[in-house]
């Protein structure tokens, strides 16, 4: 298996990519935006420049690395010899949905077709297909290549050999798969998310303010990063998203998104992304400044 084919160059597929390439696979890095899949590859270039600043990497391995990425606007043409093909589009079921029946189409029939989804079934997904002991989940965390924790989602249908496959594939990546079964956030988001959503219902009660609960669980519970610090950088949107999946398959009223965050993604203020959700980031990507709406 040395041809894996990316969906999405955004955050989460730039690091794939990246992470792939590094460990000398060929790439094929698809998006329908050449501006994205313009961004995405100044990403990856960027995070090379550090390591190799770092002296973690040469510069002869920076070269070779992005010799390793081919980038694509057509999904067919960049799935055709794919072994493996990793979707890290938007977490939007209908779209992974929509993705996931053109890939099966487009794919040699043994390629293996994993999705990035931190909430979103492998069951569902894999019932859009014709192939769906070969479909699983590989929940990579951000920042890609940095992070060592891979979590392995089966589902409903995926063979034992397709979970070996993969598993076996993540440790060749340095990472450390896990395997999960296929319930809704996993386990990673099924723990992450009620803690970051209780935490804006503390901010909300007016039980603290945004630098008391980050430093609290940072100082107390030993966190590297306050958890409305790690929102903003998830993306408020994407804990929303991954909340209301959580709410709608488990029926469970302590998955319920809390108020403040509704209304702070309707406003869009989305976190690091938009330039501002509990910090402000307007003049930096660090949470120095806390956002005028509760600095009062």
């Amino acid at each position: 298996m040395k041809n894996v084919a990316v969906i999405g160059a955004g955050t989460m597929g730039n690091g794939i990519a990246h992470t792939f390439a590094q460990s000398g696979f060929k790439v094929q890095l698809i998006d329908i935006s050449e501006a994205s899949l313009k961004k995405g590859m100044d990403t990856i270039s960027k995070n090379l420049d550090r390591m190799v600043a770092k002296e973690k990497i040469s510069e002869d391995d920076k070269t070779a690395t992005l010799n390793n990425i081919t980038t694509f606007t057509n999904i067919e043409e960049g799935v055709e010899y794919a072994s493996l093909v990793v979707e890290a589009a938007t977490e939007n079921v209908d779209l992974k949905l929509k993705i996931f029946k053109q890939l099966d189409e487009a794919c040699p029939e043994d390629t293996i077709l994993a999705t990035n989804t931190s909430s979103i079934s492998i069951t569902q997904i894999a019932a859009a297909t014709s192939r769906p002991d070969m479909v699983i989940g590989m929940h990579f965390m951000n920042p890609v290549p940095i992070m060592k924790l891979v979590e392995i989602i089966r589902g409903y249908n995926t063979s034992d050999e397709v979970t070996h496959t993969i598993m076996e594939l993540s440790k060749t990546l340095g990472k450390v798969p896990t395997e999960v079964n296929d319930y809704p956030g996993f386990v990673a988001n099924r723990i992450l998310m009620p803690m970051i959503n209780e935490s804006i219902e503390t901010l909300y009660n007016g039980v603290a303010g945004v630098v008391e609960i980050d430093t609290v669980m940072k100082l107390g519970m030993a966190h590297p990063m306050g958890p409305l610090q790690l929102a903003d950088f998830i993306g408020l949107d994407v804990c929303l998203s991954i909340l209301n999946v959580m709410y709608d398959g488990f029926k469970n009223p302590k998955y319920a998104p809390c108020p403040l965050l509704v209304n702070m993604v309707q406003a869009g203020k989305l976190g690091v992304k938009s330039g501002e959700g509990f910090y402000d980031y307007s003049e930096s990507r660090k949470a120095e400044k806390i956002a005028s709406q509760f600095s009062k």
